[in-house]
């Protein structure tokens, strides 16, 4: 008997290291997992942070690029499937010679003109536009900030409040000076009066205005005279900004449409959508659109390998 009230403090004792043991295990197990949950529910929601984004970017990836699929598709087939539904949603065969008619032999609503002359005419329209441009903000520019002379200020107010008219403003009075000089149907015509860009003489004279005066006493105490620091300085230091301003600008130039559809009458001076808005506007017979949407394609073509080509200056020059 005695032995048993001896044994058996040791026995509560070990029952109670063994139970204290088990909850320990227990409770360290639950924390762990716990922490586990705890791990995966950051790691859930930094997917879902990146996760979700991507969602809503590649549907709006999708959306941008699912008008110029259907346009591709229709291009490549004959103009009496496009009349039927449902529409072909898969290329067919039709698209190298759908480019060899428009590009070479040209369409009866467009006055047979091939539309290869009009790539060209819309090619010399953006490229002269963009060039002049950035040519003649530069120089204003240079002049608004190098040089002091009277009502400075007030020309460059001047020059600035031009940016809140539209070319449709001016129009009329642009088309009687063109027309008493003679330049319809002429690229000096299509080019010159959209030249002038208040836009671009900001942006240069913001940026001119941000190189160190101490830049200009060196160069003074070189001897340059104002057009060695403006070709030698000036210009290397703006070629990302006129780089970028080249993209915008070209594709400013061979978007226009109202101005050329007003200043030329005859059609080998008609530019790539001229002709688009010719095929489709024809009253009297079905609208084309197996070359419509073939023109379209084409005339994508040299805005988008400016942009590529330009790309990497483009995004310095926006920085």
């Amino acid at each position: 008997m005695s032995l048993i009230k001896k044994s058996l403090p040791v026995n509560i004792s070990a029952v109670l290291a063994t139970t204290s043991r088990f909850f320990v295990r227990r409770c360290s197990y639950a924390v762990l997992q716990c922490s586990k949950i705890k791990v995966l529910g950051l790691k859930l929601t930094k997917c879902l942070q990146t996760l979700i984004p991507h969602i809503f970017l590649s549907l709006f990836v999708i959306m941008l690029f699912l008008p110029l699929y259907l346009a591709f598709v229709a291009a490549t087939h004959e103009g009496s499937a496009l009349m039927h539904t449902p529409l072909p949603l898969w290329p067919g065969t039709e698209f190298f010679k759908n480019i060899k008619t428009v590009l070479t032999s040209g369409l009866a609503v467009t006055g047979g003109e091939p539309i290869l002359n009009m790539l060209w005419n819309s090619l010399i329209m953006a490229l002269l536009i963009a060039g002049g441009k950035i040519v003649l903000a530069l120089c204003s520019a240079f002049a608004l900030v190098y040089f002091d002379f009277p009502f400075k200020k007030y020309c460059f107010a001047l020059i600035f409040s031009t940016m809140m008219l539209p070319v449709e403003v001016r129009i009329v009075p642009t088309f009687q000076v063109i027309a008493s000089f003679g330049w319809l149907n002429s690229y000096s015509g299509l080019t010159l009066p959209l030249m002038a860009s208040a836009t671009a003489t900001f942006l240069f004279r913001q940026f001119f205005k941000t190189v160190p005066s101490e830049l200009v006493d060196a160069a003074k105490l070189d001897g340059a005279g104002p057009l060695r620091f403006f070709w030698d300085i000036l210009l290397p230091l703006s070629r990302t900004q006129m780089a970028a301003l080249f993209v915008i600008l070209f594709v400013y130039g061979w978007n226009q449409y109202l101005w050329p559809l007003v200043i030329t009458t005859e059609p080998d001076m008609a530019t790539i959508v001229m002709g688009i808005r010719y095929v489709v506007g024809v009253a009297d017979q079905v609208p084309q659109w197996h070359y419509i949407m073939t023109m379209a394609i084409i005339a994508l073509v040299p805005p988008c390998m400016v942009v590529m080509l330009m790309q990497y200056w483009f995004e310095k020059g926006l920085k």
